[in-house]
């Protein structure tokens, strides 16, 4: 049974957390509890533990996080601006759900703008970047050793920004980060097939080998094949089909997270 809002861990991954505060722009924000209640919704969006289609309940968060529901409904305010939760009148938000045609039209857009972003890399990666890879690409290899599939999403979440980096195009990084609140979900539902977080390290070690040999279209060619490959392996019926809750009660947690806020070295 998919937990509830209550159920869900009280402190999502640090790396995690980094990412998504980057992405939902919270720097410089006032209220934090606005931040620490986005920052949490949105991670369990992401990992799968809020299912599309299921209600946010903003009495029970701002029980949770012992606030007002103020910074509850701001937060999910915010979330509704990058498309992971819907607010309609005078019914409780819900997760975004997604449609096959959705699906097909973001990977679609994705699978283009990343053979660009391979093309960028090959011109400009340097040994140092090519160093901080490698230990990037090690530590994603150690979780998939053990069996951590988040470790492994955000391992590569960050792999990813990393290539951006590399690329040095502010726009297309701009475009790209538009998309990946909503891009984030998926990625980490086509983890969710047996094998497939092992199938894509494999392809990134192809990516770093290519990129190694500044071959360019090499690069580009295999972050194609790994985009189709991820969104080949995605569940669309589990995206888009109304969440039902199950019958069996769930235990309120009564902890408050602490999000761990610190910037991320990328060497």
């Amino acid at each position: 049974m998919p937990p509830t809002p209550e159920s869900l861990p009280a402190s999502p991954a640090s790396d995690g957390a980094t990412e998504l505060a980057r992405l939902l722009r919270t720097e410089g924000r006032r209220e934090s509890a606005v931040v620490q209640v986005a920052i949490w919704i949105a991670t369990g969006i992401v990992e799968g533990d809020l299912r599309p289609g299921q209600e946010v309940n903003s009495v029970d968060l701002a029980r949770r996080f012992a606030v007002s529901r103020t910074p509850v409904r701001e937060a999910l305010m915010l979330l509704e601006s990058e498309g992971l939760v819907e607010i309609r009148a005078r019914r409780r938000p819900r997760v975004t759900s997604f449609t096959a045609e959705r699906i097909r039209e973001i990977y679609f857009v994705r699978r283009h703008l990343l053979a660009l972003v391979g093309e960028l890399m090959a011109q400009r990666v340097t040994d140092h970047d090519i160093a901080v890879l490698r230990r990037r690409l090690a530590g994603m290899r150690r979780s998939v050793t053990a069996g951590d599939v988040a470790g492994y999403f955000w391992g590569h979440v960050d792999w990813q920004s990393q290539f951006l980096r590399i690329a040095g195009n502010d726009t297309l990084r701009g475009i790209l980060d538009s998309l990946a609140l909503r891009t984030l979900v998926l990625r980490y539902a086509s983890l969710g097939v047996e094998g497939r977080p092992a199938a894509s390290l494999a392809l990134q070690e192809r990516i770093f080998e290519a990129l190694t040999q500044r071959d360019g279209p090499l690069t580009a060619l295999l972050l194609v094949r790994s985009t189709e490959a991820a969104e080949a392996a995605i569940d669309v019926q589990a995206l888009s089909e109304p969440w039902a809750p199950a019958a069996t009660e769930v235990q309120v947690s009564t902890d408050i997270p602490v999000i761990a806020m610190d910037n991320r070295d990328i060497g």
